[in-house]
C-alpha cells in the first residue's frame, strides 16, 4: 500500500504507522522509498499526530519542515530530500488507528478532487490493516491453543504415570485397612482412625480413577442411541441423591429427537458429572432443569442442564474446563475436563453461561450423522412391517 500511494501521487516515499494499543505509540507498519537510517528513528508518540484535524478525517499538509511540531526529526527529513509531507488518518468507524505519511521532493498544490482521492486510499488502507490485525489475532489464538493442547497432552501422560505408580501402594493401604477395621473395637480412637484412613484412601482412589480417565482420552464406541434415554438413566442413578437434598428435577425432553451416534457409557458419564455439579451448586431446595431439542439450522441435538445455584464468577468461566481447576473445596477439577474431552471426541461442543447468584447453564451440542439417520429409518421401517 505504501508503494501504491507513492507511485500514484508521484511522491518520494511513504510510511504507514499503526497505533500500538499497549504503548500508545505509532509503530512502523510499512514503508517505501525511505532510507534505513531515517526509518531507524523508531516509534513516535500518538499525541503529535492524532490531532482534532486528523480525527475529522482531514488531510494535513506540512510545508514548513523545520518548525512544524509534527516533524520529529526535521534536519534528517531535509537531508533525505523531503520538502513537503501529507498526513492521512487511518480510521475504522470513528476511531483513528494509524497514519499514512507521504513524502514529496518538492512542494505542490493539490486540488479538492486529489485530496478526496487520497482520503479514499487511506480508507482502503484502514480496511487492509483491520484484516491484517484480524489474521494476526487468529494466528496468535491458534498458536496459543496448540501450545495448550501440547501441555494438556504432556500433562495427561504424566498423570497416567503418576496414577499407576500410586495405585499399587494405595491398594495395599485399602486392603490392610479393611482387614484391620474388621478386628477393631466398635468404640474408640483406633476404629475412628481406620475409618478416616479408609475414607481418604477411597477419595484418593476416585481421584486416580479420574486422572486415568482424563489421560486415556478413549475413542468413543459409537452406536445409534437416543440421548433422552441416556439422560433418563443418569437422572435415575442420582434420584436418591436429589430426594435426600430436596432438589427438584424438571425435565423438558423433546419427543422428536432422532437417534444419533453416541458412546452411551461416555455420554452417561458426562450427564452424571454435570448433574452432580449442579447438585452441589444448588445445595438443598434448589431446582435443576434438563432440556433437549433438535436444532435443524445447526444440524445438531441440543441439551441444556441449568440450575438455580450460586453461579460462577466471570474470572472463572474460561477456566472451568481446564484440568485440575475447581471452585469446590474438595474438587479434583477433572470432571468437567473429562466431560469436555468426551463431547469433543463426539465432534460436539459444550458451552457454559453463568452469573454469580443467578445459576449456571451448560449447553451441549451433538451433531447429527447420516449413519444415525439411516439406522433410525431402518428401525422405523422394521417397526411398521
Amino acid at each position: 500500500m505504501a508503494w501504491k500511494v507513492t507511485e500514484m501521487l508521484d511522491a518520494k516515499g511513504a510510511t504507514i504507522r499503526v497505533i500500538n494499543l499497549e504503548t500508545n505509540q505509532l509503530d512502523l507498519f510499512a514503508s517505501y522509498g525511505l532510507s534505513e537510517n531515517y526509518l531507524s528513528k523508531g516509534s513516535v508518540s500518538c499525541t503529535k499526530f492524532i490531532t482534532e484535524t486528523v480525527r475529522k478525517n482531514r488531510v494535513i499538509i506540512i510545508e514548513d519542515m523545520l518548525t512544524d511540531p509534527r516533524i520529529q526529526y526535521p534536519r534528517q527529513a531535509l537531508e533525505e530530500g523531503f520538502r513537503m509531507m501529507l498526513d492521512l488518518p487511518l480510521t475504522l468507524g470513528e476511531t483513528v488507528v494509524g497514519i499514512i505519511r507521504i513524502y514529496f521532493a518538492e512542494k505542490r498544490v493539490f486540488s479538492e478532487e486529489e485530496l478526496d482521492f487520497i482520503i479514499a486510499i487511506s480508507q482502503q488502507c484502514s480496511c487492509a490493516i483491520d484484516k491484517a490485525r484480524l489474521i494476526e489475532d487468529q494466528r496468535a489464538q491458534y498458536y496459543k491453543l496448540a501450545s495448550q493442547m501440547e501441555k494438556l497432552s504432556a500433562l495427561g501422560r504424566m498423570a497416567a504415570g503418576i496414577a499407576h505408580e500410586i495405585n499399587n501402594p494405595l491398594a495395599g493401604i485399602l486392603l490392610y485397612s479393611s482387614n484391620l477395621i474388621k478386628k477393631a473395637p466398635e468404640e474408640g480412637p483406633f476404629k475412628e482412625g481406620l475409618d478416616i484412613i479408609m475414607h481418604e484412601s477411597l477419595r484418593c482412589r476416585n481421584i486416580i480413577r479420574d486422572l486415568l480417565e482424563f489421560a486415556r482420552d478413549k475413542e468413543p464406541e459409537r452406536a445409534p442411541a437416543n440421548v433422552n434415554e441416556i439422560i433418563e438413566k443418569a437422572v435415575n442413578i442420582l434420584e436418591n441423591e436429589f430426594r435426600l437434598k430436596r432438589i427438584s428435577i424438571e425435565k423438558e425432553l423433546s419427543g422428536e429427537i432422532p437417534k444419533i451416534l453416541l458412546d452411551v457409557n461416555q455420554m452417561e458419564q458426562v450427564f452424571i458429572n454435570l448433574l452432580l455439579n449442579s447438585m452441589e451448586a444448588v445445595q438443598e431446595h434448589g431446582k435443576i432443569t434438563i432440556q433437549s431439542h433438535t436444532d435443524p439450522e445447526n444440524n445438531c441435538v441440543k441439551i441444556k442442564i441449568a440450575d438455580t445455584g450460586a453461579g460462577i464468577h466471570n474470572d472463572d468461566i474460561e477456566k472451568i474446563f481446564e484440568p485440575f481447576f475447581s471452585t469446590k473445596p474438595k474438587g479434583t477439577g477433572l470432571g468437567l475436563a473429562v466431560s469436555y474431552g468426551i463431547i469433543k471426541n463426539h465432534q460436539g461442543d459444550i458451552k457454559v453461561s453463568s452469573k454469580p447468584s443467578q445459576g449456571t447453564c451448560f449447553t451441549i451440542e451433538l451433531p447429527f450423522q447420516e449413519e444415525a439417520s439411516s439406522s433410525e429409518r431402518e428401525d422405523r421401517k422394521d417397526g411398521t412391517e
